[in-house]
């Protein structure tokens, strides 16, 4: 069952309609504020621009930079249009962006100038060394056959780079009759977005999702979350992310909720912005919650308007999620689960769910969206409690992998459930935990051991702020494990005391052999911890540990 057959553009001009007056975007840091009246009028402008700089409709548009008013514009206005956005991980450097724009056959790039001390231009002249002495709009690329321009969000001038103005200025060569040609021409089972895996193993895959994927997604998110025009969204989690760019702007949009929106996360900015343009929903990964709640300045701020938001992005410690509910006044934000292959949201918990339900389990499926627990080595469904990899079937799994029929194939078997490689236990109610991914369960001595589990149970000890468990190689166990702890500020302990914290409250093989004590983990941009990058350490460590 799906809700909504209608494309971005039409999403944008029903919610224009219904609420002109009501804010759709905020920029807190710039002062810039837009009606959903002048948010339509501005993205139609841009769709014209796209069209009138000769973008053919699912042409592909690649993306990159933090969360600026030109992404947001930009992700409407090709969704009106008939472009596919590719977005591009802000993190990137010269070998990534160069694989993406070439596996991705994009024939255009937007980009911020900078991020974090990282000079866009610079790479993209690397990537592209033509574009030196290219004109603008014509650039032709030894190792890029497809890649013709570049356009940057701001109006300082680069050879072969079209200004900001220089492609706005685009509009005023398409008619509205041709406009409208173009706006009507497209369907909501078209393809919009290209989302590349966050790579954490292998290659990234650039995930194609449609219209209906992402619309109807937003709007699930949006009615689980009770938004409504009166809501204000803070978003600080990035746009490349479907995080930001479902989750956030499009469930925002699809209520004709205002976006409240950091182009870069800093918790201090962050609390200033829910306290100043009173926000009553706020988006972040458990880390981002971590750092706001435990910014020496928490207590200063006031998040009283607060009452919804989304946590998600990795599993959520049970004691942060009390937090946020109590210490926030976020009384009815939700866990979100799923990946970018399904839209991402495969389940979510409900406004009205209990604290247990909500710091325990994932929630529920959508509706509209199938989920099934299969036994990973035979593929037969799991009685109810027992683990296994959660497979989801329904209209918002992904069209494919672009350009990658084997990978496609890998993840979504011929009766089209998508294989998410993550272990879940459904319980008697129907809400789904998940404990792991299948490549991170670890294996002691015949033993399934599941490092949430473990996790949990170590992030209750007052001195702990955050905790990692992964599995190393043991000769004589197969396995061990290995935790990775972040201290509260001030605290002291070691791993004595905190291997004698866990004697007699879990089960001696769950007691972590090796503790090691870091003040940060390997991330993604994107907020999620590369566990792999974890493991390679600890096999390190533990090596040394042994000798």
């Amino acid at each position: 069952m799906v809700t909504l057959q209608k494309t971005v553009g039409q999403v944008v001009k029903e919610q224009a309609a219904l609420n002109p007056k009501t804010e759709a975007y905020v920029y807190p840091e710039h002062g810039i504020r837009k009606t959903y009246k002048e948010f339509d009028e501005e993205t139609d402008r841009l769709a014209k621009a796209f069209i009138g700089i000769g973008i053919e409709k699912g042409e592909h548009v690649a993306i990159w930079s933090d969360n600026k008013r030109e992404w947001l514009l930009s992700q409407f206005a090709t969704g009106k249009m008939g472009g596919i956005l590719v977005t591009v991980n802000t993190s990137y450097q010269s070998s990534e962006l160069e694989y993406l724009l070439e596996q991705s056959d994009a024939t255009t790039l937007i980009l911020g100038e900078e991020f974090k001390g990282t000079s866009y231009i610079e790479i993209v002249n690397t990537v592209c060394p033509e574009l030196a002495t290219a004109e603008k709009g014509k650039i032709v690329s030894k190792k890029l056959p497809h890649f013709k321009r570049v356009i940057v969000m701001s109006n300082s001038s680069y050879p072969g780079i079209y200004t900001w103005n220089e492609f706005e200025a685009f509009a005023e060569k398409v008619s509205d009759a041709d406009y409208q040609e173009r706006f009507h021409s497209m369907d909501p089972d078209d393809v919009i977005n290209i989302q590349y895996t966050s790579g954490t193993t292998g290659f990234p895959k650039g995930v194609m999702l449609t219209h209906l994927n992402v619309v109807n997604n937003g709007k699930l998110i949006g009615d689980t979350m009770n938004l409504t025009e009166t809501d204000r969204l803070c978003i600080p989690v990035p746009f490349f992310h479907c995080f930001g760019c479902v989750l956030g702007t499009m469930a925002a949009v699809t209520h004709s909720t205002t976006m409240v929106i950091a182009e870069q996360f800093e918790p201090k900015r962050v609390l200033q912005m829910v306290q100043d343009e009173k926000c009553t929903g706020l988006h972040g990964v458990p880390t981002m919650f971590i750092a706001e709640l435990n910014h020496p300045d928490f207590a200063s701020f006031d998040t009283s308007t607060l009452r919804t938001g989304i946590m998600a992005g990795s599993p959520c410690p049970i004691e942060v999620m009390k937090k946020v509910i109590h210490d926030m006044g976020a009384s009815e934000i939700t866990i979100a689960y799923g990946q970018t292959e399904s839209s991402p949201v495969i389940t979510q918990t409900r406004a009205d769910d209990d604290i247990e339900k909500r710091v325990s389990t994932v929630g529920k499926p959508h509706t509209g969206v199938e989920v099934k627990i299969i036994d990973p080595l035979t593929g037969e469904q799991v009685a109810t409690g027992v683990p296994g990899e959660l497979c989801t079937r329904g209209y918002h799994v992904m069209k494919g992998y672009y350009k990658n029929v084997e990978a496609t194939k890998a993840a979504i078997d011929p009766e089209g459930w998508l294989h998410t490689g993550d272990i879940a236990v459904e319980d008697e109610d129907g809400y789904i935990a998940i404990t792991g991914r299948i490549k991170d369960m670890v294996i002691r001595g015949g033993e399934n051991i599941y490092p949430r589990e473990i996790e949990e149970f170590l992030y209750q000890h007052p001195s702990v702020q955050d905790v990692q468990v992964v599995g190393v190689p043991d000769p004589k166990y197969g396995e061990e494990l290995m935790a990775w702890v972040i201290l509260k500020e001030g605290e002291k302990l070691d791993a004595e005391e905190l291997k004698a914290y866990c004697t007699g409250k879990i089960s001696r093989h769950k007691i972590p052999r090796y503790i090691e004590f870091t003040k940060e983990y390997p991330m993604t941009a994107s907020g999620k911890i590369q566990k792999f990058k974890l493991r390679e350490l600890s096999v390190e460590q533990s090596r040394k540990a042994e000798v």
